[in-house]
């Protein structure tokens, strides 16, 4: 005797490409992608106001006390030897970490911005450490966003000049620096950077 026909049922739909997980992967990544962009922890002061990536500018910077780092040769290939003397001496003399962190390019040299409030806590120059006042300065500054390379690094400066260069009321005063905003928990392509030009009035007396 036959058997009774089975009942036929269709499967399930196919997940979308990626599965069930990827949907989810990326609810969490909309949730958290407005923090990561934030250029700056919350609770560290900044000397000045960011530049937004891919803009240009000319602004002044305050005058303030920095803390310097420097080394023979390359930034880029000094960078963890210039950092360790500044965040060993702000550790010791409990001072607040503030960014940006400036750096010279070549000639290697690391610049942590002292807060105005915390300078009574600065004690000289010492452990390879120099303590520099820096007056108010005026800079043409572009910013980016990506990792912190030479090769952005000469990009940026590139675009910078280009656009310093048609400008009609301010030239090129110095060399090019680099500028800093994110620590290294910072995603590559979420951190965010300036070069900066130092600048002067063509016609002052004008």
């Amino acid at each position: 005797m036959a058997s009774p026909a089975q009942p036929t049922t269709n499967p399930p739909p196919p997940h979308p490409a990626g599965g069930p997980g990827r949907n989810h992967g990326m609810r969490i990544i909309a949730i958290l992608l407005p923090l990561l962009l934030c250029p700056v922890l919350m609770a560290t002061p900044s000397a000045f106001t960011p530049t937004a990536p891919g803009t240009m500018e000319i602004k002044t910077l305050p005058a303030g006390t920095l803390l310097k780092s420097a080394a023979p040769g390359d930034y880029f290939d000094q960078s963890g030897r210039l950092f360790g003397p500044l965040f060993r001496y702000i550790s010791k003399n409990d001072i607040r970490m503030t960014v940006p962190v400036e750096a010279e390019v070549n000639g290697a040299a690391m610049y942590f911005w002292v807060a105005p409030d915390e300078v009574p806590k600065v004690e000289g120059s010492a452990g390879g450490v120099t303590v520099v006042q820096v007056p108010a300065r005026l800079v043409a500054s572009g910013g980016g966003r990506g990792g912190y390379t030479r090769k952005n690094f000469e990009a940026a400066q590139e675009r910078l000049r280009a656009w310093l260069a048609e400008q009609k009321e301010v030239e090129a005063a110095g060399p090019a620096y680099a500028v800093y905003w994110n620590g290294p928990i910072t995603p590559w392509f979420l951190r965010q950077y300036e070069v900066h030009l130092p600048v002067r009035l063509r016609n002052p007396g004008a």
